[in-house]
């Protein structure tokens, strides 16, 4: 990371990844401070996103009010995933109207600059 302009951060809607989250954005302040201040974090992705279920958005809330760069798109769990994984095929070849594939294109609009309609993040 010394090197790069850019990252994203995973976060995976629990409170273990919220720990790990805060440890990682310590250490990237550190390296902003040290080495790279050019080093921007362009935002945390929410993954492994239940919608029906309230802990996740919970967690997400939280980090949006905590000021923190959360990007407005969520990467739900799907088997799909592993899937493509063991067929070694991108998830977008593999099943491209899957509901996490479009996530994914949601997520690459969101970060070129394109504006998408997302659900909002509701109890």
């Amino acid at each position: 990371m010394i090197a790069a302009q850019r990252c994203l951060i995973p976060f995976d809607c629990d409170d273990f990844s919220r720990q790990a989250l805060y440890s990682i954005l310590h250490e990237i302040r550190e390296l902003q401070e040290d080495h790279n201040p050019e080093l921007v974090v362009e935002g945390i992705i929410a993954n492994q996103f239940q919608p029906r279920a309230s802990l996740p958005k919970q967690l997400v809330k939280e980090l949006i009010d905590e000021g923190l760069p959360v990007l407005p798109v969520r990467l739900s769990s799907s088997v799909k995933m592993k899937e493509s994984h063991q067929s070694r095929q991108p998830l977008i070849h593999m099943a491209p109207k899957h509901p996490l594939t479009r996530q994914y294109e949601d997520l690459y609009r969101v970060l070129h600059g394109e504006s998408v309609e997302l659900e909002p993040l509701a109890d």
